[in-house]
């Protein structure tokens, strides 16, 4: 059962909040895309397959955000009396997305949670993404402290009345989010870019101003790191 995100007085005075991205940082959302595009060609047929992804693609431009559930919707035109079409939401809300999380990225959880406070800051839908959150173990391990947004560089003052603190790490796959999330709190954030992901060999990674603060190859490099690697002095 999912739990509320605790109250904002659980960040000590003073403390440091890290900011984690879930798709393609905590967990290989890539291989969920692949997964669920050979699970419909399976089933519907590769003409069927590129038409969901031409839905998803659409909405992801017009939303600015993966609408999985939205674009399935939308894909049942046509469909509506294929019983294959309600397995779908089976395969979708019931996929094992345990299983993508990227090694170590649990234990970089439990190592920053022992000098700041980790949280989950997404962007997506309030049925899907949050589920996935849940079954890939991630909202346990940051004691439920999710927040979702539509455009999180866009709420961040919300994001800071929630969890106050004196300085934050955005740890996230895609340089453009970070630098504009940097233009906003500027020396209160740390950015770190994590070069996983189809985001890792964009050219825009190595263009995006301003450029993150630190690069790492893998989430769990996080392990590794102390305070003073976030420019954080405790």
């Amino acid at each position: 059962m999912l739990t509320d995100a605790p109250c904002t007085n659980t960040v000590r005075a003073g403390g440091v909040v890290f900011l984690l991205d879930v798709d393609n940082t905590l967990l290989d959302n890539d291989r969920f895309g692949a997964d669920l595009g050979e699970h419909i060609e399976q089933a519907f047929g590769a003409t069927e397959r590129a038409r969901y992804w031409k839905i998803f693609a659409d909405r992801r431009e017009q939303l600015g955000w993966a609408d999985y559930l939205g674009s399935l919707q939308l894909f049942r035109t046509g469909l509506d009396d294929d019983p294959r079409l309600l397995r779908m939401s089976e395969f979708m809300l019931e996929y094992p997305f345990s299983g993508l999380v990227f090694p170590q990225a649990l234990a970089a959880i439990a190592h920053l949670s022992t000098f700041g406070t980790p949280i989950v800051l997404s962007d997506g839908d309030v049925v899907f993404q949050p589920r996935k959150i849940q079954r890939a173990g991630i909202w346990g391990a940051v004691a439920g402290r999710v927040l979702i947004y539509i455009h999180k560089e866009k709420v961040l003052d919300h994001m800071q009345h929630r969890y106050p603190a004196a300085h934050y790490v955005m740890v996230d796959d895609k340089p453009n989010l970070l630098a504009a999330m940097k233009a906003i709190l500027g020396a209160r954030l740390t950015t770190v870019f994590v070069r996983q992901g189809h985001y890792a060999h964009d050219v825009q990674s190595h263009t995006e101003l301003p450029p993150p603060d630190r690069v790492i190859e893998a989430i769990g490099d996080l392990v590794k790191f102390n305070p003073t690697d976030f420019q954080v002095s405790l």
